[in-house]
């Protein structure tokens, strides 16, 4: 029986996390610009989010960045 050593991880659209945060999904690609998210680029060019880095932004565990100061 072969077991899995490694499962992918989920990957979330902008929508998806502009609805958790309540945002638009204009304010999640500026994040991922300004470096407060990674980004991965699907192969047609879309922006995909790591689903535990997402949830760990939203529990305020990855420290955000200052913007205007």
């Amino acid at each position: 029986m072969a077991s899995r050593t490694h499962e992918p991880e989920p990957l979330l659209t902008p929508a998806e996390v502009a609805s958790m945060f309540r945002v638009d999904p204009k304010t999640v690609t500026r994040w991922a610009k300004a470096g407060k998210l990674s980004a991965i680029r699907t192969l047609g060019g879309h922006r995909r989010y790591r689903e535990s880095e997402v949830r760990a932004l939203l529990q305020g565990q990855i420290p955000q960045q200052r913007v205007g100061d």
